[in-house]
């Protein structure tokens, strides 16, 4: 298969209309500070101890840990919403890792934690599976990173 075939069999998960754009600014990369443009983000970034640092400050990794928990977090209880359930209590919570690959770059890889501690097991299963579809960052990083998904 090209690699155009490829491309005209996914699931085109582009957004047909935007709705709202975040704005940052990192001045310094991961050794400086990352500020947002209306100012609700001003963070001191820094190496974690693991890549050689002083971990004396946030890193990439840890934003898009909280950012991607977040997002699907809200896709899944839009999802149970919309199933009619309540998700009160759920939680996700995400590991991102990063790593050489075989490119001579980096990579990363996303574990997800998700706890639907009042739903069936099988129908926990289908609502994670659902958001998994409905998430802005599950849609970006398909079959582009690893994301494993742990129900619990």
């Amino acid at each position: 298969m090209t690699d155009d075939a490829a491309v005209e069999t996914r699931t085109d998960t582009r957004p047909t209309k935007i709705m709202y754009v975040a704005e940052a600014t990192a001045h310094g990369g991961r050794d400086g500070y990352i500020t947002s443009q209306d100012g609700r983000i001003d963070l001191k970034a820094a190496m974690p101890p693991e890549l050689g640092g002083d971990g004396d400050g946030t890193n990439p990794e840890q934003l898009f840990a909280a950012g991607y928990s977040s997002c699907f977090h809200n896709a899944l209880v839009l999802v149970g919403r919309r199933q009619g359930y309540d998700l009160t209590g759920s939680t996700v919570a995400a590991k991102v890792g990063i790593g050489p690959n075989k490119q001579r770059g980096y990579g990363l890889a996303v574990a997800l934690s998700v706890s639907l501690p009042v739903i069936d097991q099988d129908i926990a299963a289908k609502l994670v599976d659902a958001a998994h579809h409905v998430c802005p960052y599950s849609n970006a990083t398909r079959d582009n990173i690893e994301v494993t998904i742990l129900l619990g």
